[in-house]
């Protein structure tokens, strides 16, 4: 005679039993989700724990630690498995601790003659030479067990992440400087807006260099796009260097139009002929306003003799030390860069240039005024 059941009787919800049905007809389920999927439909229809057993050919402790499982702690629990305690610890903290003060230092402090770690290298030093440092639990240590420790640490010392130190003191001061002019800008161009022929005391130039625009050429002439065949152009790997130019552009932040030079240089002599280009662009009555960077060029003795005479023409705003990216301009040479000169070829230099002369030609015709957003409220500028 069966002895009497002394727990508490299962109970599921629609869904459950619905999940439970779709566990056990499951032919993609883990093996034991369905077995147990079936025992507890089974034990819910009233049938003993020494039939279910017998029916799905497993033990009938199975069976009656599953229930218990779903009476105690949920379906999910009893479909699935419990944490356990797992194996004994093999390496103290201590020793955890060592290996990530070695992976903190860099290999050659340690007398290697790396920059970085490699995996393999900082296993064979801890290896080396954990048991003179008292951690002889080491010995053994794997790859895997190498990058658990330093994944649970968040240390990757086999890379390198960039940044810019600030060597600029006055870098807040200089950056406030830059967005009052652009604020400035703002509200002028606001103010003119259906005044076109009100006339400026002061045009604001956003000014830069990029150099180093590479004149390439193919080796042999590109395959166009055949439909069916060839979905992009087919280029040859080999190419032809025929040198470099550099391009020197101002932007103005009122009209969006561009004024550029290209020249194979960008020393001082060529930053003179750009601000003469300027001079002779805009009316005698009106101060031409750059905001540029501290390049030599710009503050060389060359480009101060210029400028002394020519009184009470040109203003000079500096973007802080590494603060390039406050310069509107860069936005533009960003663009240029994803777009026109992206993969091109030309059959010479003199063709670079006048490629680029045309860009600067197709963008006046439809200038865009560029608006700066970026930490406008979020300085003080006063």
């Amino acid at each position: 005679m069966p002895f009497p059941r002394k727990r508490n009787a299962l109970q599921f919800t629609e869904v459950e039993l619905r999940k439970l049905e779709s566990i056990r007809k499951s032919r993609t389920e883990e093996k034991r989700r369905t077995v147990r999927a079936a025992l507890l439909l089974d034990s819910l229809s009233g049938q003993s724990d020494e039939t279910i057993a017998r029916r799905l050919h497993i033990s009938r402790s199975t069976v009656v630690l599953s229930i218990q499982k779903c009476l105690q702690f949920g379906l999910e629990a009893a479909l699935g498995e419990l944490p356990r305690t797992g194996k004994p610890r093999q390496l103290p903290d201590d020793a955890i601790a060592w290996v990530q003060n070695c992976a903190c230092q860099k290999p050659k402090e340690l007398g290697y003659s790396y920059e970085l770690w490699t995996y393999k290298l900082l296993t064979a030093h801890v290896r080396r030479h954990c048991v003179a440092s008292g951690h002889p639990a080491l010995q053994k240590l794997s790859r895997s067990k190498l990058h658990k420790i330093l994944r649970q640490s968040a240390l990757r010392p086999h890379k390198i992440r960039y940044y810019v130190e600030r060597r600029d003191a006055a870098f807040e001061s200089k950056m406030a400087n830059v967005l009052h002019v652009y604020k400035e800008v703002e509200i002028v161009n606001e103010y003119r807006r259906g005044e076109a022929g009100r006339s400026l005391g002061m045009v604001t130039i956003s000014y830069d260099e990029k150099p180093g625009i590479q004149a390439l050429a193919v080796t042999t002439p590109d395959r166009p796009p055949v439909a069916g065949r060839y979905s992009s152009h087919l280029r040859d790997y080999e190419y032809e260097r025929l040198g470099t130019v550099s391009l020197l552009a101002g932007l103005d932040l009122h009209s969006g139009r561009i004024i550029e030079t290209v020249s194979d240089t960008h020393k001082s002599a060529d930053f003179i002929a750009f601000l003469k280009k300027l001079d002779s662009a805009y009316p005698e009555h009106q101060k031409i306003r750059l905001v540029l960077d501290n390049h030599s060029a710009h503050i060389s003795r060359e480009t101060r003799s210029y400028l002394e005479s020519t009184p009470q023409r040109f203003v000079f705003v500096f973007t802080p030390t590494h603060g390039s990216w406050l310069n509107l301009i860069e936005n533009q040479f960003s663009k240029m860069t994803r777009t026109m000169l992206r993969g091109i070829r030309v059959a010479s230099k003199p063709e670079l240039i006048d490629r680029i002369h045309q860009y600067f030609e197709e963008i006046n015709a439809d200038p865009v005024v560029f608006r700066w957003k970026y930490k406008m409220d979020e300085v003080s500028i006063v």
